[in-house]
């Protein structure tokens, strides 16, 4: 019964900032990294942002320097803010165990995800 479920998706400004959440349950997700993946239209999903337990972060080349994941264990979330925006931004955004790039395909557990659009 382990479940996901993000929110927090919405139109983002040029200037400005935008939180996305994601709420985890079972124990798949408990105490393993986590990690933010996006999937445009007509595009395949892609790992954009991965935490640790304890908070230790990474970010692929696209997102670097402009978003950052968080978590907090106790509440059992996992955040994804997204402090300025690309045009290439523009998805529905999941949260998931994290996982390489390469290494997706073993992931078979997903929310809904959360749509993020972008202005101008």
């Amino acid at each position: 019964q382990a479940q996901l479920v993000e929110s927090g998706g919405g139109l983002v400004q040029p200037v400005g900032s935008l939180r996305l959440s994601c709420a985890h349950t079972g124990g798949i997700f408990s105490g393993a990294p986590m990690g933010w993946y996006r999937q445009g239209a007509g595009k395949e999903r892609e790992v954009v942002a991965g935490i640790t337990t304890d908070g230790i972060t990474n970010y692929t080349d696209a997102v670097k320097g402009r978003f950052t994941v968080s978590r907090d264990n106790a509440k059992n979330m996992v955040y994804l803010q997204i402090n300025s925006r690309n045009p290439e931004d523009p998805a529905t955004y999941s949260c998931n165990n994290y996982q390489e790039q390469r290494f997706l395909k073993f992931l078979d557990i997903w929310g809904q995800g959360t749509l993020v659009t972008v202005s101008s």
